[in-house]
């Protein structure tokens, strides 16, 4: 039996607990892009921060060994001969993972990565929102992308979101004013950033934007069109983005490993950065995108809905030097495009990677926890990084 005075300790000790959580993950947060090292916290994302589990599949996709390949001993970026394994070290690399037809070719793990360990995604998370998106279309809880937002998220009524059509929030052309400088303490982004310091409510967040631009017009690149998407799932399907996700992708895909998603205050997943997993489950993402949307035999994103995401097709959404868009790289439903050869890429900081090369019959992933993102402005490790993989398609 728990005396009174037994209660009262329990009490303060439960009080420290939770403060210190959160001191830990203030001093996290905080660290971000300050040329931290985080190879020792991203591999410990649930040890901080309050998560939702997605269970693996009970049919798991067994990733069969290939012929192994090696990498280049060296690529050229800049018309500098850039050594493959520096470039691996200076982006604190913790996994790369190469599959061929759907085999693996190449994997190995440094520093605090492990086949088994879950890595953050980071923005890479955006294209798995994407996906959900593309299969509640198909099962009819979202009617077309043609529809405003709103019509299936009345909170955002009376926001920046106010009317805007889906398709121009996957497109990250939503028209909400938006800053994603990491180095600039006082940018929309870390002022998103303070509810995963602090906690709050990412919904309450996205309805504080202004309206920058007409929507459709320019591609701006915006983390919180993404969170405004997780929010559609969430009030369309009527469940939350880790049930559904479980249910509509992650078992259907044949995932191996326990992943999970970050929460904020509510509950609410941390749709644009908050996903993580295995690099063999991220790499099973990518061979679907690959194939079309199929995997062992069942059809799981729609095809049509791939073909779509992948694809560039308006003047504000294509690659290269374009006036109509704040980044190099065009852009589909939440998948980059770097050039018109057909390959497509989630990427999020940190060097966090998914690239899909149908023609090459490839996908590779890197997990990294590169200390040096933000702390340069513009940070380029991604132009490098697809060189480095176009290297190795080409080896």
């Amino acid at each position: 039996m728990i005396k009174p005075n037994q209660i009262f300790y329990l009490i303060i000790a439960c009080f420290l607990v939770s403060a210190c959580g959160k001191v830990e993950r203030l001093t996290l947060v905080t660290s971000l892009f300050s040329g931290a090292e985080q190879y020792e916290n991203f591999n410990r994302i649930d040890d901080i921060f309050p998560v939702n589990y997605l269970t693996p599949a009970e049919e798991i996709l067994i990733l069969e060994e290939g012929e192994p390949i090696e990498l280049p001993e060296s690529f050229n970026y800049l018309d500098q001969k850039i050594n493959t394994q520096d470039f691996l070290v200076k982006t604190d690399t913790v996994a790369l993972l190469i599959l061929k037809d759907g085999r693996i070719a190449y994997e190995e793990y440094w520093l605090t990565g492990g086949k088994e360990q879950q890595w953050i995604s980071m923005s890479v998370a955006k294209s798995f929102i994407s996906a959900l998106v593309g299969i509640a279309i198909e099962e009819d809880y979202i009617s077309s992308i043609e529809d405003a937002v709103t019509k299936y998220v009345p909170s955002l009524i009376g926001s920046s979101y106010d009317g805007v059509r889906i398709k121009d929030i996957l497109q990250m052309s939503s028209g909400s004013a938006w800053n994603e400088d990491y180095s600039d303490r006082n940018s929309d982004i870390n002022r998103q950033g303070r509810i995963f310091a602090l906690g709050g409510s990412y919904d309450e967040f996205a309805a504080t934007l202004e309206k920058g631009f007409e929507p459709g017009t320019y591609n701006q690149y915006n983390s919180n069109d993404t969170q405004v998407l997780g929010m559609l799932i969430r009030d369309a399907t009527g469940t939350s983005i880790t049930d559904y996700m479980t249910r509509k992708l992650w078992h259907p895909m044949g995932a191996e490993s326990e992943s999970f998603w970050i929460l904020d205050s509510d509950s609410m997943e941390m749709a644009f950065a908050g996903l993580n997993a295995t690099a063999r489950d991220y790499a099973k993402f990518g061979e679907l995108y690959r194939l079309g949307g199929k995997l062992k035999g069942k059809q799981i994103v729609p095809n049509q809905w791939v073909k779509d995401s992948i694809t560039p097709d308006g003047p504000h959404m294509m690659p290269g030097d374009n006036p109509l868009s704040d980044f190099p790289f065009g852009y589909g439903y939440q998948w980059w495009v770097p050039d018109l050869s057909g390959d497509f890429t989630a990427l999020g900081v940190y060097n966090q990677m998914i690239y899909v090369s149908p023609a090459s019959d490839m996908v590779i992933v890197k997990l990294s926890a590169n200390s040096v993102y933000g702390t340069e402005a513009p940070s380029w490790d991604e132009f490098e990084t697809i060189t480095l993989f176009k290297e190795i398609i080409k080896h």
